[in-house]
């Protein structure tokens, strides 16, 4: 009798590199949004999508403060069409960045969840900002 983990078989390897080829495209994490930063190679536009008030509290280094619901066509089109976003929010606990996601995806734009949002950076032990500006 197998383990609880072997019970339902492991995918096969063609199977397993396209369901994370897929996920990944959905997704990055902390380390790699804060590596990007470091490295200098940001790519991408970083959204914190929580609330102006806990932006101005603390955000991640880089971000951009921009709620979902203030993700309209002519706010966007400050981007180049091609932008890559990649939003945040509170964490696994929100679902406010996967709000932020379908909505840049509706809006014809790529984006990328930063799974974690705060939590996850914290989680890390990566630096937070903290500032009096925040997106209207």
């Amino acid at each position: 009798m197998p383990s609880p983990v072997a019970e339902i078989p492991a995918a096969e390897p063609d199977l397993a590199t396209a369901h994370y080829a897929a996920k990944l495209a959905f997704e990055t994490d902390c380390s790699d949004v804060h590596a990007a930063f470091a490295g200098a190679k940001v790519d991408f536009i970083l959204l914190d999508v929580r609330t102006p008030a806990l932006f101005a509290q603390s955000h991640v280094p880089g971000a951009i403060n921009l709620p979902h619901g203030k993700m309209t066509a002519h706010r966007m089109s400050e981007w180049p069409k091609d932008t890559l976003f990649v939003v945040y929010c509170a964490g696994p606990h929100c679902n406010g960045a996967d709000k932020a996601a379908f909505r840049l995806a509706k809006l014809g734009l790529k984006a990328k969840l930063m799974i974690g949002g705060m939590t996850g950076w914290a989680d890390e032990g990566l630096p937070f900002e903290s500032s009096a500006m925040a997106a209207e």
